[in-house]
């Protein structure tokens, strides 16, 4: 309420400021259980080892035509009959960017799901902001924090997120030429709506990685009867006498909005995953490594 002689802020800033103050309210319990997610996963995460130009051992392997004679290690070599070279491990940090959707429609969460699809989303970020510190990236969220490389970014980036004020889209600018980009949404959106907003992205050189957030409900349309439906976004409503006969129609129109936002992705060289809110995290996890991974190695598909 506003004190006398105030002017009362409009609707939708009131709006903002209270999801802003619910969303600091669940980032500490978000870094948690990100980190629980990551403690199941870490086993398989692997960083950028290589070999290459760089200070830390990596490898010992047979000497081959052509090494220099100069990399040979010696005592190693003396413990049988091969020759050994030293590879050293190649150190080139790398810029992730990562981002989760704050729309309005991402607060939603039906009863056969376990999670809203903004906390999953967070904790998508925040495990994958732990899992890429640990291995010596740069991490960053476009509008909120410059790229930074340090063992605590999950930490950090989850206290810039208990005092933000989240835009819908964020500004690409900051993000250069081979980066990766990692966006967790629903991507309820008009897929070309989409497509002009990550268009700069691909004309970049960038390559990015696509986490569709997805209620159960939303997929299976569970509906019957009469049903209220109501836009988050615009708090525009529908009543529908007999939900059921939508079925049909939206589940053909949600499959085919996915199907070609994932097969535009295929084509700029990005993946595309889907994450129900009734599965556990972890598997996004997994699958965003896989890509990750996926030579000729972070942001390079794009050259």
């Amino acid at each position: 309420m506003a004190r006398i002689g105030e002017v009362a802020p409009p609707v939708a800033t009131r709006e903002a400021l209270a999801r802003a103050r619910t969303r600091a309210a669940l980032v500490p319990d978000l870094l948690v259980e990100a980190r629980r997610v990551v403690n199941t996963v870490i086993s398989g995460w692997h960083g950028r080892r290589r070999r290459g130009v760089g200070e830390n051992f990596w490898q010992f392997r047979p000497f081959v035509e052509g090494d220099a004679v100069a990399r040979i290690d010696w005592r190693r070599s003396a413990r049988d009959d091969h020759t050994y070279v030293r590879d050293r491990e190649w150190e080139a940090a790398h810029t992730v960017w990562l981002w989760a959707d704050p729309s309005p429609s991402m607060l939603y969460k039906s009863t056969i799901a376990t999670v809203s699809k903004e906390s999953r989303a967070v904790v998508l970020v925040l495990a994958l902001a732990e899992l890429l510190s640990r291995s010596g990236e740069r991490i960053g969220w476009p509008g909120l924090t410059d790229p930074l490389s340090t063992r605590n970014g999950a930490e950090r980036l989850a206290a810039r997120l208990t005092h933000a004020a989240l835009v819908a889209q964020p500004d690409w600018s900051q993000v250069r030429r081979f980066s990766d980009v990692i966006i967790a949404s629903d991507f309820l959106d008009e897929p070309q709506e989409i497509m002009a907003w990550l268009d700069p992205l691909t004309k970049r050189g960038v390559r990015a990685h696509l986490i569709e957030i997805a209620d159960p409900a939303e997929e299976s349309f569970p509906y019957s009867g009469r049903t209220e439906f109501q836009d988050p976004e615009t708090g525009e409503r529908l009543t529908a006498g007999r939900a059921e006969t939508l079925a049909e129609d939206y589940r053909n129109q949600y499959r085919a909005r996915r199907e070609e936002l994932a097969a535009w992705a295929k084509r700029q060289g990005w993946s595309y995953t889907v994450n129900h809110t009734d599965r556990l995290a972890s598997e996004a996890l997994v699958t965003i490594h896989m890509a990750l991974s996926t030579e000729p190695g972070f942001g390079g598909a794009r050259a």
